[in-house]
């Protein structure tokens, strides 16, 4: 089974990973989770819901302290065994931290090690409008190798509800790693 690190931030739009932590699950990939504290304020405000209550339903994971800088997942050595690192979604200070070497928690840690070990990294930064120095940063990161994406969701495949939107953005991030499914129609398909 190949597996997949989730990092879920605080910014909003924490349905964009737990959606993607659903659907990694079903199509067969363990996913090592690492949620926030501030994603889990988040969650509660966004959706009214808590963290046990959203993961109740999900198998194949493994929830990782964003504290504990002991896990498996800071190590180098470990994470070059995975398909890749996603940060969904991924606050302004999160991108702060990765694109500038800081590291105050798992996340970070986890961001600052698929960069050294090349493993792939994908974050779906949350945002709006950006400046300045949120611009320089996704530069910093792209120009590193990392595959920045806004939450943009498109209006082509004619979405009929705010779950059709979330699933073109979570097509997306899956189509940069290149993890088949089916959660949008493609343009003139």
């Amino acid at each position: 089974m190949q597996r997949v690190v989730l990092c879920i931030t605080g910014a909003s739009g924490v349905i964009y990973g737990f959606r993607l932590l659903e659907v990694l699950t079903n199509l067969g990939y363990f996913v090592d989770l690492v949620v926030s504290s501030n994603a889990k304020i988040v969650l509660k405000e966004e959706h009214g819901k808590d963290l046990p209550e959203v993961l109740k339903n999900i198998k194949n994971y493994e929830l990782h302290g964003e504290r504990n800088l002991l896990s498996s997942l800071a190590s180098g050595s470990r994470l070059v065994k995975y398909k890749g690192v996603y940060i969904v979604p991924c606050s302004t200070s999160t991108l702060a931290c990765i694109a500038n070497g800081v590291n105050q928690n798992l996340i970070h840690r986890i961001g600052e090690t698929a960069l050294k070990e090349r493993v792939p990294l994908v974050l779906l930064v949350r945002e709006m409008p950006y400046s300045k120095v949120h611009l320089e940063n996704m530069l910093k990161l792209t120009e590193a190798g990392v595959i920045v994406m806004p939450a943009s969701p498109a209006f082509y495949h004619k979405p009929k509800s705010i779950e059709d939107m979330v699933n073109f953005v979570v097509g997306k991030l899956l189509d940069a790693l290149r993890i088949e499914h089916n959660l949008f129609k493609r343009w003139r398909e």
